[in-house]
Parts: structure tokens; sequence; C-alpha cells
């Protein structure tokens, strides 16, 4: 391979849906390029450290983005192999059936996709195994049909999360164990066994996984893929642009700036795109050319638009008993995702995050001014703290987009008022509950760090859309295969081609996708 410049497959990222690519098409034989903007992040202490991760956001991406005030904020992004996956909290939901057709929302319409629930189901299942997602379908009343069990059993509840899913069941509702992706073996009391590689910290959300215990783009498909001879991994290669032929039908050269500061050309027959919903959008637009004026695939002048990166809200309760929690991501609920006795709408759904610690408190501290906070010192208030997770849908609307001005800095736009009023509701039905929870009822507080800084716009970790995929190439980038309208061999395979977002973490999805383009991309050159 070191002496043929030329590939069958370049995967442009490492990430949910690039690194599970390359995964798939590593055993056809054919020859397979991974360019990596990013290094392998650094096995150091710091990993597992709050003030590193989250206060001084130390593996943050150091650059800065515009919004539509032309303001510079700071994106949570990370280029690292594995992509945001060494960070994510590798929470791996099905978006449900419902999700997949038009749903009318309080805000507005979310769009149905061009494939079905049932057209996915297959990968999905796939992707838990290869994943080594947790958890017990059967559990959700509301999931869709499934074609097999997870392939691990759940991760145990530890005792005072227990006490939560007791209790919520104790008033009607319906607690899941949350599908998580851990190389984890549990003893009888969920404990880690002596060989098992995760050790069930505290360390799992937000964090990179210093032992390789969480289910990474990394772990499970990045490094298989590259015991294979005829795949080859670039890394510090920063793609700027793609180049077509003299027809403008094609890709014919993947141009990137490596960290030497020189250029690099590759060519392949198959070029697929997966660099994140923004990063993916601005490489389309900043490849603008006579053939393709407005960027590539974008004939539709689609490409960028419809920017979604859920509606969120990261929240601290105070638990009247000592939470002495660990391992806290273990349980969800989906109870009013679809709608709630009082609201013909959809709510979305509520998970636990990783367990709050006093550094991360401390840092929080700044942003509950005027708050009713508990007059509690820091580290008493991280034994008492329970933390949770709410995520309502956002719509895909036109305006919420990336643009490139003419620096070729990324803007990006975005209502953070879009279909709010979900989330809000979901809020207070979580907040009427505290005190039937053993919670106290006025401190359920804001988590900001874990939102980046509480910058809505900064928060980045969910982005989708902005070259969604359809059939009609009037209002689509993508065709159903994800492979670009205007182009014979253009791909793009990470969340970008979400038409909507559903109310779940969006990485199965991804995942799932990568799994069925892989497929077809495999069918085609071989």
């Amino acid at each position: 391979m070191a002496d043929d410049p030329h590939y069958d497959v370049i995967i442009i990222g490492t990430g949910a849906g690039g690194g599970t690519l390359a995964h798939r098409l590593a055993p056809t034989g054919k020859r397979i390029l991974i360019l990596e903007r990013g290094g392998y992040l650094p096995r150091e202490r710091d990993n597992w450290e709050s003030t590193a991760v989250f206060v001084k956001g130390k593996y943050r991406a150091p650059e800065f983005w515009y919004d539509k005030h032309g303001d510079r904020f700071p994106p949570e992004v990370n280029y690292y192999v594995g992509g945001n996956t060494k960070f994510y909290g590798a929470a791996l939901f099905r978006l449900r059936p419902q999700d997949f057709g038009e749903l009318r929302h309080h805000g507005g319409i979310s769009p149905a996709w061009p494939i079905r629930y049932e057209d996915l189901e297959p990968y999905y299942t796939q992707a838990e195994h290869l994943y080594l997602v947790h958890g017990h379908h059967g559990e959700d009343p509301g999931e869709g049909p499934v074609s097999a069990q997870y392939a691990y059993p759940p991760v145990l509840h530890e005792p005072r999360i227990q006490q939560l899913s007791d209790d919520l069941e104790k008033h009607g509702l319906h607690p899941f164990h949350l599908p998580i992706g851990v190389n984890l073996t549990q003893d009888a009391k969920g404990g880690a066994t002596h060989g098992s590689v995760c050790i069930r910290c505290n360390r799992v959300d937000g964090f990179p996984c210093l032992v390789r215990g969480k289910a990474d783009a990394q772990v499970i498909c990045v490094e298989p893929a590259l015991e294979y001879e005829n795949v080859r991994m670039v890394t510090g290669a920063h793609v700027r642009r793609l180049e077509t032929g003299p027809t403008g039908r094609a890709v014919t050269g993947v141009v990137a700036e490596m960290e030497d500061g020189s250029e690099a050309r590759f060519r392949g027959d198959i070029v697929v795109v997966a660099c994140g919903a923004v990063n993916s959008a601005a490489l389309l637009l900043r490849s603008a050319n006579e053939h393709h004026p407005r960027g590539l695939a974008n004939s539709s002048d689609t490409v960028g638009r419809h920017y979604m990166r859920h509606n969120n809200l990261a929240l601290m309760a105070v638990s009247k008993e000592p939470n002495d929690t660990q391992f806290q991501k273990t349980l969800a609920l989906n109870d009013w995702y679809l709608g709630a006795d009082d609201w013909d709408f959809p709510l979305g759904g509520i998970q636990m995050l990783g367990k709050s610690d006093a550094d991360q408190i401390k840092g929080e501290a700044p942003h509950w001014a005027g708050l009713a906070s508990p007059d509690m010192p820091f580290e008493v208030l991280a034994h008492h703290a329970v933390d949770f997770w709410l995520c309502g849908e956002d719509l895909p609307r036109p305006e919420n987009r990336v643009t490139l001005d003419g620096d070729g800095e990324i803007h990006l736009a975005l209502d953070e008022k879009n279909n709010i009023e979900g989330l809000k509701r979901l809020q207070h039905k979580l907040r009427g509950m505290l005190g039937k929870l053993g919670m106290h009822p006025h401190h359920l507080l804001p988590h900001s760090l874990y939102l980046h800084k509480g910058m809505p716009i900064g928060a980045t970790a969910h982005q989708a859309g902005t070259v969604r995929f359809g059939t009609d190439p009037e209002t689509s980038a993508l065709d159903v295969d994800c492979k670009a309208h205007d182009l014979d061999n253009l791909y793009v395979v990470d969340t970008s081609f979400f038409p909507s977002i559903g109310a779940v973490n969006p990485s199965l999805t991804a995942i799932a996708n990568a799994m069925r383009v892989g497929d077809h991309i495999a069918e085609r050159i071989r």
C-alpha cells in the first residue's frame, strides 16, 4: 500500500460513523485509507481529573467558531482517533419507530425519514453487539420491536439508584436500565469482576477512559480495522477540501494539511466524509468549485442547513440521604417521550449522568448565583448529588445552519429557543417528583459544566443534520444510501445525514447507519 497512493475507499474521520465504517469495510480486502485530523489521545492521569477535563477543557480543540452575531465561542469538539466517542457517555439508545415518521411537536413538525425503523433494526442489533451495549430489551414499554436481546446484561444499579428506580415504579412510571457500551463483567452484586476491563468507576461520562473499558470507536473499531493489512490510517491530516474531475461528477482528490504545514493529496475511488455534522458541512462548502459553486453536494442549497443539537438540560438534585454511587449512569425514563396526560406533544427523556464530584461542584458554584443553592460544603453536596440529563427534540430549521466567512471560519446560526416548551415541561415533571424520590424539592441545580459552561451554542456533542438524506434531490443532499445526489462517489456517514434527531443520544443510530452504508459500499466495490 505504501507504494500505491490510490485507494478503493478513503474515510475522513474516525468517530462513530467513520470508525465504524472502517471496521465494516476492513474484511473486504480492498485498499482503505483512514484520514484523521488529530492523533491518539494522550493516556495520562488528567484523563480522569475533573478540573482538567471539565473546568479547564484540556482536551477540547483549541479553536473558535462564531455565532449568528459574529461573537466567537469555543465549541465542544475533540479531534482524536475515535472522535467525540472518546468523551461520550456511551449511552447507546435506539430511536423509536415513531421518530422515523412525521411527529407533531408544540414548536413544529419533525419530518419523516426516507427509511423506516424496520430498515435499520437489524443494524441496531449488530451495533449493540459490536459496541458491547449492556441492557435489557423489554423494560422500556415504548421501545420498538427487536430481533435479538442485548448480548450483555444490564449494568446493575447501585443502592441509591436502585431506590430511585423503585420509587419511580411506585408512582406508576417505567424506569429501565440505561443501555450503555462498556467492557464490563459483573459479579452477582454488580461489581466489576477480577478480569473485567471496566472497573465501574465514576469517570465514564465526559471523560476518556484510561483503562479502555468504554466502548469508543478507537477501541472497538479503528484498532481492529488496522489489524488488516489492507487498511492504513494517517493521523494529523486535516482535510481542507475535496477536488472534483473535469465533469464535476466525482471526487478525484482529497487535499489535507499535515501537521508540519505541508499539503498532501490522496486519491480514491470512493470518498466518505465523517467529520461531524458541523465540520462535514464546512468541508463540503469549502470545496466549492466551478461545477459546484455553492459547495459539493449542495445543488439543493441544503448543505449546512437544518443543524440540530437537542434541547438538553443537565441538572443536579440533592438527595436527603447520601448518594454513595460511583457508576451512576444506569437508569433512564421515557414515560413522557411522546407526550403526557396533560400535554399532547412530545416532552423527551430523562437519564442519569455520571456522578458529580467536589471539583465539578466547585466549578459549578459561580453559575448558581441567585439560585437557592444548598448551604453545604462542596464535599458534602457532592456526596448527596444525584445527576440527571433531560433530552428533548430540537427541530430542523433551515435557518439553523453552518456557513463559512471569507476567511473560511465556521459560523453557526442557532435559535436556542427552538421547540423548548416540551423540555420545560419535562423539567417540571422531574421537579414535581423530587420530594417523592427522597430529594430536596427546592434543590434542582443546573449542571452547567457538563453543558459547556452554560452556553447552549457551545454544547455541540449531539450535533446532527446539515447534510440530510432523502429521496428528493431538491430538498436533500444525500440519497437513501447516504451518497451525494450530485456526485457518483461521495458519501457522508456521520450524524449529518439525520433529517430529525429524536430525543435520545444519536451515537447508536450513527453506528447502525454506518454499518448499513458499509454493506452498500462493500457490495459496490466487490
